[in-house]
């Protein structure tokens, strides 16, 4: 593979910004070596295993040069090979070092399995755990602020980050087949969750292979119709030739497509020696495909990458594509479904599932109701979802209601009398202050206390109301206090909601505007 570096330099926001559609995220293993403590090359996974197993490093190394031609190691052999040894080693020491394995083995045998290899098994517990190392906490809120804007994610890793950090819903095996686009992690090497179907030895790829174009054709799809950031790979990694391979095999290089699918690939890659914020064009020579060019960020400023993507303005938020996708599912699925076709969406009786398909002057489209922003209120300021706070202009909110105003006025001013909203909603929260009553009148500055009372419900939140008021209760305990609250939809709630709101420091607004059709 030849790569030859062109004259092309574009910032990072501005090609990000040119995006017309919900990028999809590769996800390779210098992802999670970059955040997870406890994480692994393919190298470094296959020698923990063998030293942990034998406790001399040089069995591993003994096993890697029978598989290695030429400085190249083949490590879905080299797998093979420890799988070999690990299960035969363990089912020779029943209560050895590895017995938990050995529990889980014949518990699953016992159940009806066929039979798990327990090399596996080893791995699945190895690479459980998602503790996030020092000092990346922050970049991974970016990520998840811009999960608003990434319509699914695409993995070779078999841990659960993916999926903790961006409560996407996990694919593994043939489910893959069955999804929907939006708001899915393809794990297309398995899970740690499902450990007989993780992809490593030479047998697992033999297999994979031979079901792969089913799932070609699947991620072909994304491909043409998305663009494609890839993190956690180097351009020299077989996964990118693989999928420039799968991409133009399907597609003329020539072509308006090609052109199209080859403007929207980006590929990070890491460098802890750079800071930069420029895309530049590459040129890669594969075997058996003329010269194919992508574009390539090679830097360590991963905080920038991931607030370009979350500052991409488009007509629609990826969140909200899920939810219809949802609603046609139910459609689809039949069953008790009613579904009407109208140009008038207020035809329709309150409580229906609506598809809502017309043009702006026929149709009303609200994403979430009010009420339902109050309950999202935090991952909405979480993911700084503009798109969708912008569509309260398309919403009245009554006077008398509670709302809160502060934190969507902050992230998108161009929200309709905002200033005199806030003014409302200072006065609402000063008349329930107000208006508490004297039993409640108690300075707390921890939740414990009020806990151990045994008190009702509405009182607690009076007596929480009123310590956080006059900033007795930290703020931090007060958020938590509302994070974990049961039921988001009652009067307690969202006045307490709407305290918050004007307390917490207000989110810094978005430097540019959406203007929605209609």
């Amino acid at each position: 593979m030849k790569v030859n570096e062109g004259e092309f330099s574009m910032n990072i926001n501005e090609f990000v910004n040119n995006y017309k559609n919900h990028p999809v995220l590769f996800v390779g293993t210098g992802f999670s070596l970059r955040y997870l403590t406890q994480s692994y090359s393919w190298d470094a996974l296959l020698k923990k295993v063998v030293i942990d197993l034998t406790g001399n490093v040089e069995d591993y190394y003994d096993i890697r040069y029978r598989h290695q031609i030429e400085a190249k190691t083949n490590y879905e052999k080299v797998a093979s090979d420890i799988e070999e040894l690990f299960n035969q080693a363990l089912g020779k020491d029943r209560h050895g070092e590895f017995e938990f394995i050995n529990d889980e083995f014949y518990k699953d045998m016992n159940e009806g399995g066929h039979g798990r290899s327990r090399f596996k098994m080893y791995l699945a517990h190895l690479l459980r755990d998602t503790t996030l190392k020092d000092d990346v906490e922050e970049e991974i809120k970016l990520l998840a602020k811009a999960r608003k804007n990434i319509g699914s994610v695409i993995t070779t890793n078999y841990d659960l980050l993916i999926e903790k950090t961006f409560e996407f819903s996990p694919l593994i095996g043939n489910n893959i087949l069955l999804s929907n686009p939006y708001g899915s992690v393809y794990k297309i090497h398995g899970c740690v969750t499902d450990s007989e179907g993780m992809i490593i030895t030479e047998n697992d790829y033999v297999n994979f292979n031979d079901k792969y174009e089913l799932i070609r054709a699947q991620l072909l799809s994304l491909f043409i119709h998305n663009p494609i950031i890839f993190i956690g790979y180097s351009i020299s990694d077989n996964n990118i030739k693989n999928i420039l391979k799968t991409i133009f095999s399907c597609v003329d290089p020539r072509s308006e497509m090609a052109e199209q699918i080859r403007r929207n690939f980006l590929l990070i890659e890491f460098d802890s020696e750079s800071e930069s914020q420029d895309v530049v064009e590459h040129d890669i020579d594969i075997e058996g495909l003329s010269t194919i060019r992508i574009n390539k960020i090679k830097t360590n400023a991963f905080d920038v990458i991931y607030e370009a993507i979350s500052s991409l303005l488009l007509p629609v938020s990826a969140m909200d594509i899920r939810k219809v996708q949802r609603v046609w599912g139910e459609i689809r699925s039949g069953g008790n479904i009613k579904v009407s076709i109208t140009e008038d969406i207020d035809s329709l009786n309150n409580g229906d599932m609506v598809l809502a398909i017309g043009t702006s002057k026929t149709v009303k489209y609200e994403y979430q109701t009010t009420s339902e922003m109050m309950q999202n209120y935090f991952k909405i300021l979480d993911e700084e979802n503009y798109q969708l706070i912008l569509l309260l202009n398309k919403q009245q909110v009554s006077k008398s209601q509670h709302f809160p105003f502060y934190a969507f006025g902050g992230i998108c001013p161009e929200l309709n009398n905002i200033e005199a909203c806030k003014r409302r909603q200072k006065e609402k929260v000063d008349e329930v202050f107000n208006r508490t009553p004297h039993s409640c009148k108690v300075d707390y500055d921890n939740l414990e206390e009020i806990y151990e009372g045994s008190y009702s419900i509405s009182k607690q939140c009076s007596l929480v109301f009123y310590s956080a008021y006059r900033d007795i209760l930290p703020l931090s305990v007060f958020k938590s206090f509302l994070i974990n609250f049961e039921d988001k939809k009652c009067t307690d709630y969202r006045r307490l909601l709407c305290l918050y709101d004007l307390k917490a420091p207000l989110p810094k607004a978005r430097k540019q505007s959406l203007v929605l059709p209609g």
